[in-house]
């Protein structure tokens, strides 16, 4: 059984669960949006994509988010996911972060859209 992210209930009072696919999917928007230092005992996980809140938008710093990104999914995921492709494109003030990856124990392809206004 996997909890879901957020924790929350179920209408039979219990703890949420989530499938496998959707569990993945939480466990990739926790990565990318917990801030290095924030967790105890793993000072290093996270992405560091929150930082990118108030900075300037560009292609330079999209093609820097794309490194971390990537670095980050590979050591913290990396049992679970083959990351197939990741784009992080930065037009005016949106950043927008495509990832395909394939799940290792089933080789189903996901992917994943996230798109944000910096």
């Amino acid at each position: 059984m996997n909890i879901n992210f957020p924790l929350r209930f179920d209408t039979r009072g219990r703890t949420a669960s989530a499938d496998d696919d959707t569990h993945i999917r939480e466990m990739i928007e926790q990565l990318l949006f917990t801030n290095p230092g924030e967790r105890v005992n793993r000072p290093d996980f996270g992405s560091g994509l929150l930082q990118m809140l108030f900075a300037p938008n560009s292609p330079e710093i999209a093609a820097a988010l794309q490194f971390t990104l990537r670095a980050a999914i590979q050591r913290w995921l990396g049992d679970l996911v083959e990351l197939q492709n990741l784009q992080v494109t930065a037009v005016d003030s949106t950043l927008t972060i495509d990832l395909q990856y394939v799940r290792r124990q089933t080789g189903k392809t996901q992917t994943v859209q996230i798109t944000g206004t910096v």
